[in-house]
């Protein structure tokens, strides 16, 4: 009697462990044909030397594999662990892992585009340029310029968000990158052209911070269409700051209303309340209002010398520039009757 007990115990238990084996096999085998779901293209960067349990590691934590154990089996049993390759592979969650296997094999690929940001773009207008090449969100990309306390940067990111310090250029953008990540690759040119190039890694220049000088250019880029004028209208806005007049710069207004630049501003549009607007409020505004570009930095550094306190601009684009109010009327008046 003993012995048939513990014949049927030894018999039950390898019944059990052979089920449990196959539905190991069969779940090991899902975790590896089944894609863990998901169609986000993201980049995958494989360092030399990494081992296979490394590269587990990242994919699971990527959200490529459901099990780093059945992967690292696979490229064991496979011999395929011998031929994962360095470098950047562009990879998408609706792979199963077998053939994430076989595309870290082949070599790394690139997917890339261009993303250019023309200079006087404002933050929202750069998320929907990043949003329209399909790049990332533009939300997300609001978001994330929403916190300048997450990059570092050598310069100082006091304000609100980074608005002005996203250096208008051409980018090569891979697939997979996040918004961060293209915020990251726009300050670090702005890190080079202007910190560096320009400014010198000072935070002053003439006893000017560098963020009321991007304030200024900012403003420039918005007023001027002619590089010629641009010093000229850094100018007029330095004399009118240093009168401690109001600097009434309608490119304030437009940002304050948040739509774009309009046409033509309304009476009532000077009116806005806002912090930004100069009609109202005196000194610069608490922020950029857009990505300047070097010419209009170069302006906003080293203003031009000009008795000029007043400006209208012509239908060309360029400006009549005059000393007193009533000079600036009588301006105003002649471009009305198409003088």
């Amino acid at each position: 009697m003993k012995r048939r007990r513990r014949g049927s115990i030894f018999w039950a238990s390898m019944a059990i462990f052979l089920a449990a084996a196959g539905l190991a096999a069969v779940g090991g085998y899902r975790n590896l044909t089944h894609p863990v779901g998901g169609s986000a293209r993201l980049l995958l960067s494989i360092e030399p030397g990494e081992s296979v349990s490394e590269v587990a590691e990242t994919l699971w934590q990527r959200g490529l594999i459901r099990s780093k154990m059945a992967f690292i089996g696979a490229a064991y049993a496979t011999g395929k662990w011998r031929h994962i390759q360095a470098g950047r592979h562009e990879l998408d969650g609706s792979m199963a892992p077998l053939d994430v296997l076989d595309a870290l094999c082949r070599g790394s690929r690139k997917a890339w585009r261009w993303l250019t940001i023309p200079e006087g773009y404002d933050l929202k207008q750069i998320a929907q340029a990043v949003q329209d090449q399909r790049l990332g969100s533009g939300d997300g990309f609001v978001r994330a310029a929403g916190n300048p306390r997450q990059f570092p940067a050598e310069f100082s990111l006091d304000g609100r968000d980074l608005e002005g310090y996203l250096f208008p250029d051409t980018y090569r953008v891979d697939s997979g990158e996040s918004e961060k990540d293209i915020i990251t690759q726009m300050l670090r040119r702005f890190d080079q052209v202007v910190w560096r190039d320009l400014f010198h890694q000072q935070q002053t220049y003439k006893g000017r911070s560098l963020r009321d000088i991007l304030i200024l250019a900012s403003l420039v880029e918005w007023e001027a269409q002619a590089d010629g004028e641009r010093a000229v209208i850094a100018g007029v806005l330095v004399n009118r700051l240093q009168r401690g007049q109001k600097l009434e710069c309608d490119a304030t207004v437009q940002y304050a209303l948040g739509a774009g630049r309009k046409q033509r501003l309304l009476n009532k549009d000077l009116l806005i309340d806002s912090e930004y607007n100069t009609y109202l409020h005196s000194g610069l505004p608490p922020g950029p209002i857009c990505s300047p570009g070097v010419p209009s930095i170069r302006a906003a550094m080293s203003p031009a010398n000009v008795p000029y306190l007043y400006y209208v601009a012509r239908s060309d684009g360029s400006h009549a520039f005059s000393r007193t109010f009533a000079e600036h009327q009588a301006a105003i008046a002649r471009l009305r009757r198409g003088q």
